[in-house]
């Protein structure tokens, strides 16, 4: 705006708001989308994945079984915010690792020296020199990845109790009309499993929203880093021309996750009033024609 050029000559909102069209709000504007994006990423994988562990545990085949039953239950015993911390570190130096006896297959010293993890220049994931951008975006993969893992474990148990719910005559009738396990899994078994693990996955999504601010500890520039720097008076990196605000950037975030599990809520009430009334109609159960 024409009017921010002299900042310090401007008084109340005409410098609020240049204050807050700054470079450095608009990075905290965009880290609002940071959020979003590790949500819409997540959520989705962490299907999946909770899909897969359901299937797993109950897999007829003991090694798939006892891996299923192993990842669901050393998840869910250990603190969340222990898996955000190890996963990322652990993978970071997995990779690192390869890369260096691949890049670097020269040195024949362990990467392991004392407490330190020493890779070659060559094998750092990403590079010393890369933007900074670059950097974010490795931490961001890092974080996807760890969360997923995490709310996978906890999908993967709901997932397991809604299909062990699912009325046992339902399942007989749809092999008395001559579907198979397949068709009967795909089109009767699946389906009804939704009505029983929709309340436990709505709340595994709230507490997935509720989980996003761990973003902060993975070294990435969320919303609650942007509110720390920018509310406070004088930071580590920056002097501003105000008092401490941080209570008003905070308050700024607790009504942005208020306002987005309201709207979750609303969306999940509606998915288990369509399910609540979900029943089968003729053509799910007519028979299968041979060929």
């Amino acid at each position: 705006m024409e009017y921010c050029v002299d900042p310090s000559a401007l008084e109340g909102w005409r410098w609020l708001s240049c204050y807050l069209t700054t470079p450095k709000h608009q990075f905290f504007y965009i880290s609002f989308l940071t959020v979003l994006a590790l949500l819409c990423i997540t959520a989705p994988v962490t299907l999946l994945m909770g899909f897969g562990g359901a299937m797993a545990r109950q897999s007829s085949f003991p090694p798939l079984r006892w891996f299923g039953t192993v990842y669901t239950s050393m998840v869910r015993g250990v603190p969340d915010v222990i898996f955000f911390l190890f996963v990322p570190i652990a993978l970071d130096q997995l990779v690192e690792f390869v890369r260096h006896k691949i890049k670097c297959p020269e040195i024949t010293e362990s990467v392991f020296r004392g407490n330190e993890f020493v890779v070659c220049s060559a094998a750092k994931m990403p590079l010393q020199d890369a933007a900074q951008w670059v950097h974010q975006s490795w931490n961001f993969v890092l974080a996807v990845i760890a969360f997923s893992i995490v709310f996978g474990a906890f999908a993967a148990n709901t997932i397991y109790g809604a299909l062990q719910a699912v009325p046992e005559n339902q399942l007989e009738t749809a092999r008395a009309y001559g579907l198979t396990e397949q068709q009967t899994f795909r089109r009767i078994h699946v389906p009804q499993m939704w009505t029983y693990a929709l309340p436990g996955l709505s709340n595994l999504w709230m507490i997935l929203i509720k989980a996003t601010p761990l973003l902060f500890l993975l070294g990435i520039e969320d919303i609650v880093y942007w509110a720390r720097e920018l509310g406070g008076s004088k930071t580590a990196y920056f002097t501003y021309p105000h008092p401490d605000w941080r209570l008003w950037y905070f308050l700024a975030l607790l009504m942005f996750y208020l306002f987005l599990t309201w709207l979750s809520g609303k969306v999940f009430d509606k998915l288990n009033q369509k399910y609540s009334h979900h029943h089968f109609g003729s053509d799910q159960l007519k028979p299968i024609k041979a060929g």
